[in-house]
């Protein structure tokens, strides 16, 4: 790979970093922030829901605009927002005043999620080979980051105002380094502002959908399961979800080179079913270890599902691809809110084994239909 493409592809890894070191510095304040203004939980929901709407605005917004302008500037834009609000969110003295600064930081993670995500594709053409799983591995390895060392800063007892100034100088400094070596695509598309999505490109969103979907049970759910079936104690319950972390994060470090030698279509038709048999161990699993292996299966089989999905998408003919990308961003971000809800509604009516049963029956929509989606445009 030639060295600026090299560089381009450091930059690109950097602010996938910064967008899930970001998120995931914000997630330990979240208790200390419902102390501190003294709310219920539904009140603390509509507070977090004015995140998911910044996001959701933001992705549609940054997904036309890019198509005009280019994502360097979005990415720069979205990586400094995170920095400058990260240390005001501890500071809020009103649930007002904090549903705003979440609208504005989700507004923030919104525009460097599509951005990064087109830039990624536009790196991943220059270089010629696959490049994405790698690229997404870095938003893993952010999030683990940014939630250990906020929790590492507030089990020391330092002032959370403290500890999130030191957050968002690691995500300044990062953004920095990257800012001359992203892409400088400049005016990359002069299309319609919107395009209505067709027949691939609604089966690439709904993939994208049941994936985060299937990631959102691991965080929400995952432990409950593991504890309301009494395979493992209380204290232990997170276990599930880190081995799940754990083992996503190691798959799509793998990823390009399973991508490189398999090619899109096996990637996402025979990585769907370690989800599969994943789910089967964690339902039927007699013993602790057995369910914990299947977390494992779970990871290491959707670690590279969105990637490919970000790739089929770019390469579809109906639609610009940062449109493209912020349907699918959109869509996925739709499974994370709304799908841990449901999933608890139908946990509710017929029990959480039940729902998680409902979720790999959802997966195997995605093997089944991967012909359809990895197909390339004559």
């Amino acid at each position: 790979m030639p060295s600026a493409d090299r560089s381009a592809g450091l930059a690109t890894r950097l602010a996938f970093f910064v967008s899930g070191f970001g998120l995931a510095a914000w997630a330990p304040l979240v208790p200390l922030a419902k102390e501190r203004l003294a709310v219920d939980d539904r009140m603390l929901g509509l507070m977090l829901l004015c995140l998911g709407i910044g996001s959701v605005v933001a992705m549609l917004l940054t997904g036309v605009l890019n198509a005009r302008y280019g994502s360097k500037s979005f990415i720069i834009a979205g990586g400094l927002g995170l920095a400058l609000i990260l240390p005001w969110l501890p500071m809020a003295s009103t649930p007002l005043r904090l549903g705003a600064m979440l609208f504005a930081f989700g507004a923030s993670l919104g525009s460097i999620d599509v951005a990064t995500n087109v830039h990624a594709i536009e790196v991943e053409r220059a270089a010629g080979r696959p490049l994405m799983s790698g690229f997404h591995a870095q938003y893993s390895i952010g999030e683990f980051a940014g939630s250990a060392a906020m929790t590492a800063f507030l089990s020391l007892r330092i002032e959370p105002f403290v500890s999130t100034l030191v957050c968002s100088a690691v995500m300044v400094t990062a953004i920095a380094w990257a800012w001359p070596r992203l892409l400088a695509t400049g005016r990359t598309q002069r299309g319609p502002w919107f395009v209505l999505p067709q027949r691939t490109m609604l089966l690439i969103a709904a993939f994208a959908t049941i994936t985060f979907l299937v990631e959102g049970a691991m965080l929400d759910w995952s432990a409950l399961l593991l504890v309301g079936r009494g395979l493992l104690a209380e204290a232990h319950g997170g276990l599930g979800c880190m081995l799940f972390s754990i083992a996503m994060t190691a798959g799509r470090l793998g990823g390009d080179a399973i991508v490189a030698r398999f090619g899109d279509r096996a990637t996402l038709m025979f990585g769907t079913l370690p989800i599969v048999t994943g789910f089967a161990a964690v339902l039927a699993a007699p013993v602790a270890a057995i369910a914990l292996s299947g977390f494992l299966l779970i990871g290491l089989g959707i670690s590279n599902v969105v990637p490919v999905l970000c790739r089929r998408a770019a390469k579809q003919k109906a639609m610009p691809a940062s449109l493209a990308i912020a349907v699918i961003s959109t869509a996925g971000y739709a499974g994370i809110l709304v799908g841990p809800a449901g999933i608890g509604l139908v946990a509710h009516m017929a029990g959480l084994p039940f729902a998680f049963g409902m979720l790999g029956a959802l997966i195997c929509s995605v093997t089944l239909s991967a012909r359809m989606v990895a197909t390339d445009p004559r």
